[in-house]
């Protein structure tokens, strides 16, 4: 076992703090993560907070780790010490079911092991990357191309891949109308790589406040949601809405801006029930749907996608005693558009 520095939530709803924790030592096909940067994603306030339900305390957040590779087991052999790496959501499954034979271990039958807040093989609970090491099995290891620098990376190992998945799943690319609902960290990314897929973007926001930004990153159109004249104007008008937004909405007004066969598909998640009139989805034989991050096959196509554009998220680098402040900022819409960790300062 070896000693790591860590921030952690000692309990639900309790602000997060300096410790140390323990990490396995390095088994026959794992590999040890130097981290230097650590995304903050909002799922991580959820879990911190106890949103979504029950959780393991303490805990230490965070599923968007970039680092270099310091020591490897004997059994590996896709990655060398000094190599570029990242970490996403899930540090294994049971790598048997049809699900994750199929490259698709995010949906595992038996359920995939979360990089933190969860309980690995070995029965412990897993930390995430809100410290300073990490050990994880080379199958669960993504290489970071050399065109993407570690820090702009880091957001896409969650961020990057829960826009990319469904964007690729329901075929956006030129001739398609796509409209990313909610400027924020997944939204921001949503917005780089529709564009980059080829199709005609349309950000909905609360408000045009970001909408200089949005135009930026490759949107065509930004539209404010609360003008009731949106809804009336782009009624029927979109072929793909990916919502990123975590709070309750009122479904079926979304709906209504879908063309026949169209689908709303959410990747952000309430952590209250939403309501819908079936007859929003009845009518138009439109779909209602989510999506989960990517396996491990696309979010390796995701990387080497965005290295290829160009493309890294919009980062503002903050150190360790900055988190606690940076999840109030997340809560407020205070940022353009993820904070990532330094995670030199832990």
């Amino acid at each position: 076992m070896t000693t790591v520095a860590a921030f952690a939530a000692p309990a639900a709803k309790a602000p997060l703090e300096r410790t140390t924790i323990e990490r396995r030592e390095v088994g026959e096909f794992d590999v040890l993560i130097d981290i230097k940067f650590a995304g903050i994603c909002h799922s991580d306030i959820h879990q911190a907070r106890e949103g979504w339900g029950e959780a393991i305390f303490p805990m230490v957040p965070g599923h968007e780790i970039a680092g270099i590779v310091s020591e490897v087991g004997p059994g590996v052999t896709k990655y060398r010490v000094g190599d570029r790496v990242g970490v996403g959501c899930m540090v294994d499954s049971c790598r048997e079911c049809e699900k994750c034979l199929a490259g698709l271990e995010q949906y595992c039958l038996k359920g995939n092991i979360q990089t933190y807040n969860g309980v690995g093989k070995d029965g412990e609970p897993t930390y995430g990357g809100y410290s300073q090491k990490i050990v994880v099995a080379e199958s669960f290891v993504l290489r970071i191309p050399d065109g993407l620098s570690l820090d702009v990376a880091a957001p896409l190992l969650c961020a990057g891949v829960t826009t990319y998945s469904p964007l690729r799943h329901w075929n956006t690319g030129p001739g398609k109308k796509v409209a990313i609902l909610g400027m924020g960290g997944l939204g921001h990314m949503g917005v780089k790589l529709a564009h980059a897929l080829g199709a005609e973007v349309t950000v909905l926001s609360q408000s045009l406040r970001k909408k200089d930004d949005g135009l930026k990153l490759g949107a065509d159109h930004y539209y404010a949601t609360s003008d009731e004249q949106t809804f009336r104007e782009l009624r029927g008008s979109f072929d793909l809405i990916l919502s990123t937004v975590s709070a309750p909405l009122n479904l079926d007004q979304y709906l209504s801006l879908l063309k026949t066969d169209g689908a709303f598909v959410n990747v952000g998640a309430p952590e209250e029930p939403v309501a819908l009139n079936l007859f929003s989805v009845i009518m138009g034989r439109k779909t209602l749907a989510g999506s989960g991050i990517g396996g491990i096959r696309e979010t390796q196509e995701m990387l080497d996608f965005c290295a290829e554009h160009g493309i890294g998220a919009e980062i503002e680098l903050i150190g360790a005693d900055e988190i606690n402040d940076a999840y109030e900022r997340v809560l407020g819409s205070d940022v353009r558009y993820r904070f990532v960790i330094d995670t030199a300062t832990i």
